[in-house]
């Protein structure tokens, strides 16, 4: 653990990014006479030089704005990134005003994914507060005539300690934007022991206009002589329009136009671009959507033979049969090792298709004139976003201005900017401002769907109960020879380089449906499998599935980093990290007193590394007399590092990732009948339901790390714990999600 109150520099060795070769600070003079200071990043902001947005601006009157870069989708950072400024600031949080930056590549990376915010941002936004804070000192200084190591900045206010003299910031701000600004990497950084506004629980900014249901989202904006749009595609992905009554639409109430929409290229639903279909341009959009029910359109193809989730069930068993068509990864002979193994066990694990489901459903307001067009978008990738706006519509990107604006949920699905590239190209053809809105059912049936997966797994132990052999044929989808987004099974997966004869193979079954990355991609599934069947194993050799794990992972140790990626230094995996959280778990759900829980009642362990995070889980679960698993208590040990940043957005990101996997376990579940999603709505897609919450204890675990996000890595445990402790109350194995009730009903009775 890191304390103390010395001041410190950024580690050689932090999983921050080293941005002070391709960044520098510019300081200037804000509206009103105050300091502004942006950091800019060489090479990509010359061209924007006559519109540069600020990171900080203080005012005259003391009230500092600092801007949060990266998009709002309800984990936090427009609150979080802003902290980690103001605290190397040394203001007051209730000085602080907060505005959502636009897209401009002054700000480098900007997206909302992969639990990232935080570890690229941590030293970097520290850095830009410490920057200002030592620009304003040196004001402060050169106005009395000072050394600047006589002179300290707090709460807003810099202080001559041997006179007493004082200047707020606001009084300084004037002449410190006229001083030249550091290095980055020559400030000095506050020690963590010195931390006011890092590591309070603070509410975030968002939250009161959200409570007053202020517009505030992509839903939420309007334009004056904006029109509406509604835009039908085909219910079969890929499918094309042959035709359409467009005429009589015209003709009906409200509606100002209606025309077909061509996609943009080749595989355009599988690379989630603009796909055919037909818009519709209304007063109000009822009416648009009114018109929308009178739609009649001829598709051609219709339906796709064998794309069912039927025929993709029959499929897997069938490949499951033969070797599998390629081999990710071998260690050692597994077929010897099975051969001399004491006990052998085999399993066979399932789990659906996922929509996303946010609950704003996916919009986009955008304006098309002149041969530029502005967007406001509830997106998590707005580069992306345009990039694929000024490729579609044949415009330069530097002609795509784009507002990010607050999302309803994203979860993943809002990295895909299909709606944002149909609301462009239907202003441009609509000759006015539109604002794109999709309804429920569209937002089930056009999605970038999590993929389902088959496991066929088959394990040897030796005569103390320990793996020797592990072999796992997973059969996957993939498009055109391709393994489909978010639908691979990393080499690298545990158990592999801790069980000494491993085998993982792949086949794949061709999708025309487009899958992609929701949240903790890869982990939302295969943690389900893998620790589910490693619960198997545990109890077929007669081991606590505890210490198995502690076995397994072995001493302390960290191995070798991954390259660098994202322009940051990837952490070591850490055995004894891994531990921690294990150990902790077990300490606070008092592990080892399930053995006296009542009768049909069990808990459930699992872990898993991802996102940087480890997280442990232990569920205790019952099931109802109906069949449906009732949840009683989740715990949740985890270690993100040495600091959290702001507690209140840790716990709830925390909280709210494990209920989302819960939901995923007891009710989630997208199916396809010849190409196309059945679930139209919320009663055939059902959502965790408040009375189905449990309460989840949250326990982080600090450790001397750099610190590391936490929107995606609390999610997996909790589904395989769940798993495993409804086999510990009713000795039922669950291996396919959804949870069946009918597999447990007999048991509750």
């Amino acid at each position: 653990m890191t304390g103390g109150g010395k001041a410190r520099k950024p580690a050689a060795g932090s999983a921050g990014p080293r941005i002070s070769r391709r960044a520098f600070l510019v300081a200037g003079l804000a509206a009103g006479g105050g300091l502004l200071l942006t950091l800019k990043f060489a090479g990509k902001a010359s061209a924007r030089d006559g519109r540069i947005g600020a990171y900080i601006t203080i005012a005259p009157d003391g009230i500092v704005t600092i801007v949060a870069k990266n998009p709002e989708i309800g984990q936090g950072m427009k609150t979080t990134l802003p902290m980690l400024i103001a605290d190397e600031l040394e203001v007051e949080w209730k000085s602080v005003r907060v505005k959502q930056a636009m897209l401009d590549p002054i700000y480098g990376p900007q997206f909302a994914g992969g639990s990232l915010a935080t570890p690229l941002n941590w030293i970097p936004m520290q850095r830009v507060g410490a920057a200002a804070r030592q620009m304003l000192i040196t004001a402060a200084a050169r106005t009395w005539g000072v050394p600047s190591a006589e002179c300290e900045a707090r709460a807003g206010v810099v202080r001559h300690r041997p006179s007493g003299r004082a200047l707020t910031y606001g009084a300084l701000a004037g002449k410190a934007a006229a001083l030249p600004a550091p290095e980055l990497d020559s400030v000095t950084l506050k020690s963590p022991g010195n931390y006011t506004i890092i590591g309070k629980a603070i509410g975030g900014v968002d939250s009161p206009a959200v409570l007053e249901g202020e517009p505030l989202f992509g839903i939420d904006v309007t334009l004056p002589e904006m029109s509406y749009a509604m835009y039908e595609k085909s219910p079969v992905f890929g499918a094309r329009v042959v035709s359409a009554n467009i005429e009589e639409i015209k003709r009906l109430p409200g509606v100002r136009d209606a025309f077909i929409v061509r996609g943009s290229e080749a595989d355009a639903a599988i690379k989630m671009g603009l796909v055919d279909g037909v818009a519709i341009i209304a007063d109000k959009w009822w009416d648009a959507d009114k018109a929308r029910r009178t739609l009649r359109v001829d598709w051609s193809p219709r339906a796709v033979p064998g794309q069912s989730t039927q025929a993709f069930e029959r499929q897997a068993e069938q490949l499951s049969q033969a070797p599998p068509q390629s081999i990710l990864r071998r260690d050692g002979d597994v077929d010897a090792a099975l051969a001399h193994a004491a006990t052998v066990l085999e399993a066979s694990y399932a789990y659906p298709f996922l929509a996303h489901a946010t609950l704003e459903p996916q919009n986009c307001t955008a304006h098309f004139e002149h041969g530029s067009v502005q967007i406001w978008a509830p997106t998590q990738d707005p580069r992306a976003g345009a990039k694929l706006v000024a490729r579609t519509l044949g415009i330069d990107p530097d002609r795509v201005r784009v507002h990010m604006i607050r999302a309803g949920g994203a979860f993943g699905r809002r990295s895909y900017n299909d709606y944002m590239v149909e609301a462009a190209m239907i202003s441009k053809r609509a000759g006015r401002a539109v604002k794109l809105l999709w309804d429920r059912t569209q937002d089930l049936q056009h999605d970038a769907y999590r993929p389902a997966g088959f496991h066929y797994f088959k394990a040897g132990l030796d005569a103390s109960g320990r793996p020797i052999a592990f072999r796992d044929h997973f059969v996957t989808f993939g498009h055109n020879g391709r393994v489909a987004s978010s639908a691979g099974l990393p080499r690298d997966h545990f158990p592999a380089g801790f069980i000494p004869s491993l085998e993982y193979g792949q086949s794949m079954i061709e999708l025309s449906a487009p899958t992609g990355s929701m949240r903790n991609p890869g982990g939302n599934a295969l943690a389900f499998a893998f620790e589910s069947f490693l619960d198997e194993l545990a109890h077929a050799g007669g081991r606590d599935p505890l210490t198995l794990r502690l076995d397994l992972y072995g001493p302390p140790r960290a191995f070798a980093p991954p390259p660098p990626s994202y322009g940051m230094r990837i952490p070591p995996f850490d055995t004894g990290r891994v531990r921690g959280v294990l150990e902790l778990v077990a300490k606070e759900s008092r592990w080892s007193r399930r053995n006296r829980l009542p009768k049909g009642t069990g808990m459930g362990l699992a872990f898993y590394y991802s996102h940087f995070g480890y997280v442990a889980e232990v569920v205790e679960a019952s099931v109802n007399p109906d069949g449906t698993p009732k949840v009683h208590k989740i715990w949740a040990a985890i270690d993100i590092g040495r600091q959290i940043i702001n507690p209140a957005g840790a716990y709830n990101q925390a909280q709210g990732a494990i209920l989302d996997g819960l939901g995923q376990a007891l009710h989630m579940a997208v199916t396809l009948e010849n190409g196309r999603i059945v679930q139209r709505n919320f009663d055939t897609y059902q959502l965790l339901r408040m009375r189905e919450a449990p309460p989840v204890h949250v326990h982080f675990l600090r450790s001397d790390h750099d610190p590391t996000g936490l929107g995606e890595p609390a999610l997996p445990p909790v589904l395989p714990a769940l798993g495993n402790a409804l086999f510990a109350a009713t000795g039922k194995r669950i291996r396919t999600l959804p949870i069946d009730a009918h597999l447990l009903r007999a048991t509750a009775t």
